[in-house]
Formats: C-alpha cells, sequence, structure tokens
C-alpha cells in the first residue's frame, strides 16, 4: 500500500503543490491525497504518513487574539480552513506525523503552537508582498539549524508573496527561527521546534519551494521536498 501524502488544499494556486511532487517523486511508494475544507473530508486525515501546509488567505485574527481591522486584510476569511487546518495539525502532532509548511501554513503553526503573525508588515511589503510575479530576496541561515543540515547553505535565493509574518516578537516559545531575511525588516523566513526530543520531522518556510522559477536546482526548494519525502517513507502507515 502506497503511503500517503495530504496536501490542505488553499483557494491560490493548489495545483503548484500538487504538481511540486512529480511521478519520480512518488516512485511506487508514494501517492497525494487533497485535504479540503470544502470537502470536509477528515477521514482522509487519519490516512496520511505526511502532510504539506499550505499558502494562502490570512488566518482569521480570533485564531490568535489578533487585530479585527488591520491593511490589507481579505475581504473575508475562512475560518472553516483554519479549523480543517487545525485538525490535521493536531493530528499530525499527537500520531508523530510530518509536516512541512509553507508561507501561510508557516504562520498558522506558529499561531497553533502558542504565537501569533504580525497583521501587517508594513513598508516591508515592498519587499516581500507579490505585485504580478513573486518577490526575490536573500535569506541568511543559522548554522546549526536543522534547515542548514538539510541545504548546506549558509545563504540563499528565494521567492516572497506575502503580507504577513513572524517576527521574534510574535515567536512561539516552542519553536526557534531558522532563516531571515536579508533586508531592513528581517522577518523570520523558516522556522522547526526548539526541543525535537519526541518530535516528528516539522519544517515551515515563509517563501514558495512548490514555485521557485529554478526550483529543481535551488537548494532552498529540493533540498526541502527530498528531505521530506525521506521523512514521509520512514512512517509505519
Amino acid at each position: 500500500m502506497k503511503k500517503k501524502i495530504g496536501i490542505s488544499y488553499t483557494e491560490t494556486n493548489f495545483q503548484n503543490y500538487w504538481n511540486w511532487f512529480t511521478d519520480t517523486d512518488l516512485g511506487n511508494e508514494l501517492e497525494l491525497v487533497e485535504l479540503s475544507f470544502e470537502k470536509n473530508n477528515t477521514k482522509d486525515i487519519e490516512t496520511c504518513a505526511g502532510f504539506v501546509l499550505t499558502g494562502g488567505i490570512d488566518v482569521e485574527p480570533s485564531f490568535y487574539q489578533g487585530a479585527p481591522d488591520y491593511p490589507n486584510k481579505p475581504t473575508e476569511f475562512l475560518p472553516e480552513r483554519d479549523l480543517f487546518e487545525k485538525l490535521i495539525y493536531e493530528y499530525s502532532q499527537a500520531h508523530l506525523i510530518p509536516v512541512l509548511g509553507i508561507c501561510r501554513g508557516m504562520q498558522y503553526i506558529n499561531i497553533l503552537e502558542g504565537g501569533r503573525v504580525l497583521e501587517d508588515i508594513g513598508k516591508a511589503n515592498d519587499i516581500h508582498k507579490k505585485t504580478t510575479e513573486d518577490r526575490i530576496h536573500q535569506v541568511d541561515i543559522s548554522h546549526n539549524s536543522m534547515l542548514y543540515a538539510i541545504t548546506n547553505v549558509k545563504t540563499g535565493i528565494v521567492n516572497s508573496a506575502h503580507h504577513q509574518g513572524v517576527t521574534l516578537n510574535n515567536l512561539s516559545d516552542n519553536l526557534i527561527a531558522n532563516s531571515y531575511s536579508v533586508s531592513p525588516d528581517e522577518l523570520i523566513e523558516g522556522l522547526e521546534f526548539k526541543d525535537k526530543t519526541g518530535k516528528a520531522f516539522m519544517l515551515a518556510v515563509q517563501w514558495h519551494p512548490e514555485r521557485m522559477k529554478e526550483k529543481e536546482i535551488n537548494p532552498l526548494s529540493q533540498k526541502l521536498k527530498e528531505q521530506f519525502i525521506e521523512e514521509v517513507k520512514k512512517q509505519a502507515k
């Protein structure tokens, strides 16, 4: 029986996440499952050996005691998505299943671990917020982090498309920053567990590895995917 990677449905560019996992990546061992808040297919969560929490619309502010009104907020939120992905994350932690968080996924993991998000990053939008295309910028990676161990690079170029962010002021006590943007804002670009004892693999990044222009050769895309796949393959189910 093939092990399943559950990808949370997003209203924004969902197919990019699906296509990121090629036939070569999946081989005869793995297959993808769409986990959709619209379908509310909660039973499918229990069949998965790995999860990808995707990007998309802002998390509803009540989930982190955030300001109800702020610059660039969406015309409407999707609290049903927030609740559905909360179930996914809680299941992953209860059953020690690998998780990869991307963009909103990183921010939401921080929230679910007791942190918050900066509702709007203000002037830093010039560096991070997508216009017609993703922004491109440099990140610095902590040399003693799991992210560094996976990618073996101290700096890298990533793409960016967000107006919210995680800073040291709103970081969960359970997490550490493994990378920062190289710009005046120094926003956190990646998260992992502070204490990994008794924890499954969890890596979260602010950028979009699934749609980088050179994702097959950029270690901040390819190496992340390869490591995540290896962790999924280790699962018993």
